[in-house]
């Protein structure tokens, strides 16, 4: 179970917005961490608080291939990544790198900027604490995604297999 605070964010939200081609010369997760949303909210990374829940509209994660867009938020301290829906390739970078991506129809319908919500990753549940309890049933994960975020990634979870 995964709970904090939310930032909303709207449709379209795109790898350029998440991480911005500008940066793409930064190597160490910690530097690219400093720029996550940095296209499309600035001065985000100075107001985000660690464990923090992002809130996405309809195809959050579009545009390119950009690993350095899951990896940005990863290192910032975002919990998870709940959304309307996902671009493939970004679910499936944030899957890889063990951040929880959560398709939850409605959610930002029913969860405003700053709220409090909890996650179940193994459910798909989502429930607004800040707004009375209001539970959404967000789309249940596959058992081997599950497998993936429990290790924290899919490097770690081979490497352990390899052992």
């Amino acid at each position: 179970m995964l709970r904090g605070k939310t930032y909303k964010f709207g449709d379209n939200i795109d790898t350029d917005q998440i991480y911005p081609g500008r940066y793409l010369e930064l190597t160490e997760p910690g530097e690219i961490a400093g720029r996550a949303m940095a296209g499309c909210r600035a001065g985000f990374t100075a107001v985000f608080e660690t464990g923090g829940i992002i809130v996405g509209g309809r195809n959050f994660g579009c545009g390119s291939s950009r690993e350095h867009a899951a990896i940005a938020l990863k290192h910032l301290g975002v919990a998870a990544v709940v959304a309307e829906s996902f671009a493939r390739i970004f679910f499936r970078n944030a899957i890889n790198l063990g951040l929880p991506a959560i398709r939850c129809p409605g959610i930002t319908a029913a969860v405003h900027e700053g709220d409090l919500i909890e996650v179940d990753v193994v459910t798909g549940s989502v429930v607004n604490l800040s707004q009375g309890g209001r539970e959404l049933r967000g789309e249940k994960l596959p058992q081997f995604v599950l497998a993936i975020l429990a290790h924290g990634g899919i490097i770690p979870m081979w490497q352990q297999r390899l052992r």
